[in-house]
């Protein structure tokens, strides 16, 4: 079994960023849907969902002990645990008085521990992997992260509404939605245990006992680039319209027409956002990666930043004329996801040409933290310029976000050659 998982990245790429990406579904998008649910105002949603992304800020400035410490199987296959542990409990909170504040409690550890997994995970795939089949591996990883959003945000979403619908009890139906993922994620640490190789590469960065000594040149040889202050604009400007957008979609999909919103029950926001807008966020994110493989970062970069972002224009349209038509709402949210999933692939792989180098862990994990900075300062105040603007104004608004991200990509320098994939079968 170990050595025809080390031959064959499918039998664990898929499983490691499906299982990577369920903790992260749970923190920044069930949570969103859920506090909606339970009657929580648009303003305290986006500022209280938001300061959960503290942990992926922040997760910079324990990388280096992931390297230093235990290999990068321990650290990925540990967390599991915790995070599948986690999730049963936040199952169990849904019937209680104090539900939100607990659940922010919960949610918050448990972000601390899916952030530490990401920086194993990713730190693990950049060691297990040539950089060819990294980079025409960025397609499924993407992939296979979405399926998880589908499975989350599509499917236990619309089993949540239609339990609610049934019973009139919303605390039993995401009691019973919840437990069912924190089964799925249990059976993921089960796998991983027996599946995942054990490449030589993944040991500790350092031998002796100088850890604070490697501690700080790890974050000094990272910031000493040349080009950090370009490396820095691109990573924080690439999402700053969706930091803001993301977090509002839910709302303006639930929320009555009288409020600006298109009044959808929540099993149909399963169905239309969580379901029909993920499969088009993973085929965009597939098709992105396929097309970095072919022409490389550098040429991909123009064509990926505009399909991430022009693609917001269909919210001002959906805010304008609010249509009814499931249909035409859907195929508007599968144009957007679509876009975005296609450009996101450029930012994932920019964060690895960045990372690239002896401590590639830490310095991916610093890239990861600064994208979540860029996701969650905006993100915090959304709500509030939301409910200030009104939501076709505040979508108006998204788009003029996107404008830095333009500059940027214009400044930003590529590695012509990065991300070619060399000519092989693997993918």
């Amino acid at each position: 079994m170990q050595k025809a998982s080390v031959n064959n990245p499918w039998s664990w790429i898929p499983s490691l960023y499906f299982g990577q990406a369920i903790p992260y579904v749970v923190v920044m998008a069930l949570s969103v849907i859920i506090y909606k649910d339970f009657g929580v105002s648009n303003d305290d949603i986006a500022f209280y969902t938001s300061w959960l992304y503290l942990p992926w800020v922040i997760k910079p400035l324990w990388s280096p002990f992931v390297d230093m410490f235990r290999t990068k199987r321990w650290w990925t296959v540990s967390m599991q645990f915790i995070i599948g542990a986690a999730l049963a409990s936040v199952a169990l909170t849904t019937p209680l008085p104090g539900f939100f504040q607990i659940s922010l409690a919960i949610l918050w550890l448990m972000a601390f521990s899916s952030a530490t997994h990401d920086i194993a995970a990713d730190g693990f795939y950049m060691l297990a992997l040539p950089q060819d089949q990294q980079a025409s591996f960025v397609g499924v990883r993407s992939t296979f992260y979405r399926l998880a959003n589908i499975a989350g945000q599509g499917g236990l979403v619309y089993l949540a509404g239609k339990i609610t619908e049934r019973t009139g009890d919303k605390a039993f139906a995401w009691t019973i939605s919840l437990s069912i993922l924190a089964l799925i994620f249990l059976s993921l640490w089960v796998y991983h245990s027996f599946i995942l190789p054990r490449p030589e590469s993944d040991r500790k960065v350092i031998q002796g006992d100088h850890y604070i000594k490697e501690y700080f040149a790890t974050f000094g040889a990272f910031f000493a680039r040349k080009d950090i202050l370009l490396v820095l604009g691109f990573i924080l400007t690439f999402r700053l319209g969706e930091s803001q957008l993301i977090k509002m979609v839910v709302p303006f999909l639930r929320d009555p027409l009288a409020k600006g919103g298109l009044g959808l029950s929540t099993a149909q926001v399963g169905l239309v956002y969580g379901t029909v807008g993920v499969l088009f966020l993973t085929l965009g994110g597939l098709l992105g990666g396929y097309f970095i493989s072919r022409v490389g970062l550098k040429r991909a970069l123009w064509p990926m930043v505009f399909a991430v972002h022009v693609p917001d224009l269909m919210f001002v349209a959906l805010s304008a004329y609010m249509p009814q038509d499931i249909v035409v709402i859907s195929a508007g949210i599968a144009l957007e996801q679509f876009g975005y999933g296609f450009g996101f692939a450029a930012l994932l792989l920019y964060m690895i040409m960045v990372a690239d180098g002896v401590h590639k862990t830490a310095h991916y994990a610093i890239c990861t933290g600064l994208m979540a900075m860029g996701m969650m300062i905006p993100g915090m105040y959304s709500g509030r310029v939301q409910e200030y603007l009104g939501y076709h104004q505040f979508f108006i608004y998204i788009c003029a976000m996107t404008l830095p991200a333009f500059l940027m990509a214009a400044l930003v320098k590529i590695d012509p050659e990065f991300g070619k994939k060399a000519p092989a079968s693997s993918a």
